[in-house]
């Protein structure tokens, strides 16, 4: 059994999301709104939205339904919403490590998750921030929606519910570790391409090859691969 709130203003779903697990018995409760004022991205960074014109959700979902490890539950995340948009946009979407989702070279989602212990109950906390009808970015040059990146115009409640009710599903359903891994790598942004890092302030080039099982990035360097966590490399593009 799912549900699905809405609040008009909010300032991150993923901090009310908690008001609403304290009077509903549901593996998957999401929230969602048009108007995010103070939305957060991973490690701190800030996730910026135009009111009105994008989508920020949130799901809980209670960890025991959950039994791979985060790091392959990060993964699956972000295949099930790369997946989602690339049904929904017929083009290729891919998942820049760890997990922004890429279409047409341009960002157009960010996902935070987090684990919470509310009311005696231990959730995955999924918050996704989906640019869909913003067409300026001002600064962000590589940020971009739906509409800049396909022409089209959604209309913002069925892409929310048509999204909630697809991963909702798919969580129900975990693969095996193995299939993740596969298809997480499959979509991997820039994969066996040169490309440019940031890695201690110097930019280096070299070769995103595979992600692993313990959420580390490997890439061919110029002196032999190499094994990064988030934040210890910066892919430019």
């Amino acid at each position: 059994m799912s549900q699905l709130f809405y609040l008009k203003e909010c300032s991150s779903t993923n901090d009310e999301i908690s008001k609403f697990l304290l009077y509903e018995n549901s593996d998957f409760i999401g929230l969602h709104t048009f108007n995010q004022t103070k939305g957060r991205g991973q490690y701190g960074n800030v996730w910026t939205q135009t009111a009105g014109k994008n989508l920020a959700y949130t799901l809980a979902v209670s960890t025991h339904n959950i039994l791979c490890s985060d790091f392959i539950f990060n993964y699956y995340t972000a295949i099930i919403v790369r997946d989602y948009l690339a049904n929904l946009a017929d083009y290729d979407v891919k998942i820049k490590w760890p997990n922004d989702i890429i279409l047409k070279g341009k960002k157009i989602v960010g996902i935070l998750i987090e684990k919470k212990k509310i009311n005696q109950n231990n959730y995955f906390i999924i918050g996704t921030g989906i640019n869909v009808l913003q067409d300026e970015f001002e600064a962000i040059s590589n940020a971009g929606s739906l509409l800049t990146q396909t022409g089209q115009q959604f209309d913002l409640e069925d892409l929310t519910l048509n999204f909630h009710e697809f991963l909702c599903e798919k969580l129900k359903n975990t693969p095996s570790d193995q299939e993740i891994l596969e298809s997480f790598n499959k979509n991997l942004f820039r994969k066996d391409i040169i490309s440019v890092f940031e890695i201690e302030k110097e930019r280096q080039n070299g070769i995103i090859r595979h992600a692993d099982d313990k959420g580390e990035l490997w890439i061919e360097m110029e002196d032999g691969m190499r094994s990064f966590y988030h934040k210890e490399v910066k892919l430019l593009y």
